[in-house]
């Protein structure tokens, strides 16, 4: 009886074992770099970034965290030559960017120098914006919807803005609007997720921007269910707690005016078909809309700023479905209160603050943030934009917006919410 039980057990155990084999090595993504290479990893001294702690506000992971961490980091350094190889070739090719599609060139892009920050400079912004962020977090008396869930308690769909890129042990948080075609430009270029004719993309600016936001480009978190079952959560928190994780945010008012003119002012016809015929439907009492962006365009129906400031505020909006990802608040896109963040960069001052994430990171040598638009949506235009907005509209706006501005160190827009 003995020899059989422990027969069975030997079983069990090797079948447990060959299971956590097959999810490591599941396809070619792998997850086998769980340990930074960066300047700030935490895995690293604590003292890289000013203000922040390696496993600060971390519990200790359940045994089977630990152990699938361990088994993971036995190919550490097999993955590392690779990554080093192939960190030279990217140097060899790493050049001014070529502006190559026909949006960037029309647009253009502002090459212009700009005066950066020292790093002490820095350090002193990250601490600050990191502290309002927790500070919010913790405070009690300030609340918003989803603050007070856990991580375990975020449905895996809303997790896809999360991209993984295991090669540098790097977690970004894209939110449309603030630069995040080009920051994902630089995630295939540093996890070489997409080849041109057999070889990974050196040059961000050489990715097609169909390529760029096409999901089966990236990894994300809300793809591991897939993949790794039930160890996908496990698998998410290790990667939460190793790699470094960043986002981009920008002043909210100013964002939806960009989403605005974006979607809205420019010929899109999934936009058109989608959000335009509802809205000018709805809000401006239109029958008989042209069933394309074109005819509509060409017969002058065009969404105005205040029927999209109406579909914001419409209680049968979130109703039918969640807001879309360009005008939907950052903390429901990136989850800043249950995601402890190493890095919170802003559009406002995306020049330095990209330069100084990629040196941290120490992929700067590898490739160069791709240069800003010259068209840029200002905060200047939001006196102008909301001028015709009625007050009380503005004010259940900011109400709508407010944990993003708070949370984010966002002044409140006193002018546009008082007579």
């Amino acid at each position: 009886m003995t020899k059989a039980r422990l027969l069975r057990l030997s079983v069990v155990l090797v079948s447990i074992f060959m299971i956590l084999l097959i999810i490591v090595y599941w396809d070619n993504v792998g997850t086998a770099h769980f340990y930074l290479h960066t300047s700030f990893s935490r895995p690293h001294s604590s003292g890289a970034i000013p203000g922040i702690t390696a496993g600060e506000n971390w519990e200790a992971l359940p045994d089977v965290d630990e152990f699938l961490a361990k088994l993971l980091s036995s190919n550490l350094k097999q993955n590392s030559s690779i990554s080093r190889k192939t960190e030279q070739l990217l140097v060899q090719g790493s050049s001014k960017p070529v502006v190559s599609n026909l949006e960037e060139n029309v647009r253009g892009y502002d090459w212009s120098t700009h005066n950066a920050r020292n790093s002490l400079d820095q350090e002193k912004l990250q601490i600050e914006r990191q502290r309002t962020l927790r500070e919010f977090c913790a405070n009690s008396s300030f609340t918003f919807p989803t603050k007070e869930r856990s991580f375990d308690d975020i449905p895996n769909y809303e997790l896809n803005h999360l991209i993984v890129d295991d090669r540098h042990g790097i977690i970004y948080c894209y939110v449309p609007k603030v630069a995040c075609t080009n920051w994902k430009r630089v995630m295939i270029v540093l996890s070489e997720s997409l080849l041109d004719q057999g070889v990974p993309y050196r040059n961000p600016l050489d990715i097609p921007r169909e390529h760029v936001h096409n999901t089966s480009t990236h990894l994300t978190f809300n793809k591991f269910w897939r993949r790794y079952g039930k160890f996908s959560r496990h698998l998410m928190k290790i990667k939460l707690k190793k790699y470094t994780k960043f986002l981009f945010v920008r002043d909210p008012f100013v964002r939806l005016i960009s989403a605005f003119r974006s979607k809205f002012e420019l010929e899109n016809e999934e936009f058109y078909r989608r959000f335009a015929i509802p809205m000018l439907k709805l809000y401006s009492n239109h029958t008989n809309l042209p069933t394309s962006v074109s005819e509509a365009f060409g017969a002058g129906l065009k969404v105005s700023f205040s029927d999209f400031i109406q579909y914001l505020l419409d209680p049968r909006t979130e109703k039918m479905a969640p807001f879309n990802e360009h005008w939907r608040q950052v903390y429901r896109l990136c989850h800043p209160c249950q995601i402890d963040y190493d890095f919170i960069g802003k559009l406002e001052t995306l020049d330095e603050d990209a330069a100084y994430l990629l040196q941290l990171l120490k992929v700067d040598r590898l490739l160069r943030f791709p240069p800003s638009y010259r068209n840029r949506t200002a905060s200047s235009w939001e006196d102008d934009w909301f001028a015709k907005i009625p007050l009380a509209w503005r004010q259940q706006l900011y109400k709508l917006y407010e944990a993003d501005f708070v949370l984010f160190g966002y002044p409140k827009p006193e002018n546009l919410l008082k007579d």
